[in-house]
């Protein structure tokens, strides 16, 4: 065979396999996967609290197994529901993120918005999402109805946290709360929500959508015992390899090792350290609708269930 034959076999062989890895991550974009963690950071005594972290939806009213998967989710009757952002990616999808939540909306819960709940997605070289975001989607893309998204999920009785402090209480068990605006667009007022704790309450939770070192190293300075994010689709195409598949990114400051999971912050630190707390970082249920692919990172959503810690 002469080279220009292996030229062309080798590049038909590399198409081929372009074209099943492509076909792969389709197809894993679409693997609602709900993970379970176990959290221990509860008062001596305390009843189990299952929370639900939801993060990263990214809607579209034609995403009907997607808005299947999520109604499904109040049948795990959790004792609250964190919502990180991103819930949106169309003019038209408030109705649609509200009926997929359902009755989850009756259920205690607390919430942050994302810049997809802002800004509207448009179509962008996916190469893209490995580079610093420079910001042009502030006056490039239409804005989204977040809204009206705020006030459907502030009429059900969920908790505005953006940029605000507050308490709600869940079953026997006071939690303190802080919330941020999104941090990717440097919508965060760390100075609005900055101080410590309160050291009364049975459990001191930080939300955001974006895990920013600046906002992290805030809570955990403050004294909150966990922190709760999204925004990094866990590195939405991952590395797979032995022990766990390696995020290339995290389209913010976070270090890759922690795109998703349950960790400490900071990175070395250990339960009972001062300044210190737990992160839990989710990889979404979705992508943007123009780049619907997912390689050895399926989306998910959380059951925390939060438990004593150890004395």
């Amino acid at each position: 065979m002469g080279l220009a034959g292996i030229l062309s076999r080798t590049v038909g062989a590399g198409a081929l396999a372009g074209a099943a890895v492509t076909a792969y991550a389709v197809h894993e974009a679409r693997q609602y996967t709900l993970r379970r963690v176990e959290v221990p950071l509860l008062p001596p005594g305390a009843a189990p609290l299952r929370v639900l972290h939801l993060s990263d939806l990214h809607l579209t009213p034609g995403q009907r197994r997607k808005q299947d998967w999520v109604r499904g989710l109040a049948d795990l009757e959790p004792d609250l529901v964190v919502d990180t952002g991103d819930n949106l990616a169309h003019r038209d999808a408030v109705p649609v993120v509200c009926d997929a939540l359902g009755p989850l909306l009756d259920v205690p819960g607390v919430f942050v918005h994302g810049s997809n709940d802002y800004f509207e997605p448009t179509l962008r070289n996916p190469i893209r999402y490995l580079l610093p975001d420079d910001g042009t989607r502030h006056v490039t893309s239409p804005e989204l109805p977040w809204r009206e998204l705020s006030r459907r999920f502030t009429d059900a009785g969920w908790s505005d946290l953006t940029n605000r402090t507050g308490s709600i209480r869940v079953r026997d068990l006071t939690l303190a709360l802080a919330g941020v605006d999104d941090p990717h667009l440097d919508y965060d007022r760390l100075d609005e929500v900055a101080g410590p704790a309160d050291p009364d309450a049975d459990v001191r939770l930080g939300v955001a959508h974006a895990p920013y070192l600046r906002v992290l190293d805030q809570y955990a300075a403050d004294g909150y015992d966990a922190v709760l994010a999204g925004h990094t689709h866990g590195g939405q195409v991952c590395l797979p390899r032995p022990g766990g598949a390696r995020a290339l990114t995290t389209n913010c400051d976070l270090d890759p090792a922690r795109a998703r999971g349950l960790h400490r912050h900071p990175a070395d630190s250990r339960p009972g350290d001062a300044g210190s707390a737990w992160l839990h970082v989710s990889a979404g249920l979705g992508t943007s609708p123009y780049a619907r692919i997912r390689v050895a990172c399926r989306p998910e959503a959380t059951l925390l269930t939060l438990t004593p810690a150890a004395g």
